[in-house]
């Protein structure tokens, strides 16, 4: 059997999902070499709404392995390596 992943929820002051996103995306940054973190699954939602989650990055997989690091919805192809 194999041990649960915790998840660490986050509460913040922000008013925005755009300014979340840029949130988000400043954590990755700064703790980017923490392997402990798995970045790409990063989730956003309302405070009320915890139920209804919102994807930061695409982070689909690329043909080679590795995964796309490109924010969601992203116009063109999948490629970056890294989550910015």
């Amino acid at each position: 059997m194999t041990e649960p992943r915790w998840i660490v929820h986050l509460p913040t002051t922000l008013t925005s999902r755009d300014a979340a996103v840029e949130l988000a995306a400043a954590l990755a940054r700064s703790l980017g070499h923490l392997n402990t973190v798995d970045f790409g699954e990063t989730t956003l939602s309302e405070e009320d709404a915890q139920h209804l989650r919102y994807r930061v990055w695409c982070y689909a997989r690329l043909p080679g392995g590795g995964r796309c690091g490109l924010r969601e919805n992203h116009g063109g192809p999948c490629g970056a390596t890294e989550l910015r």
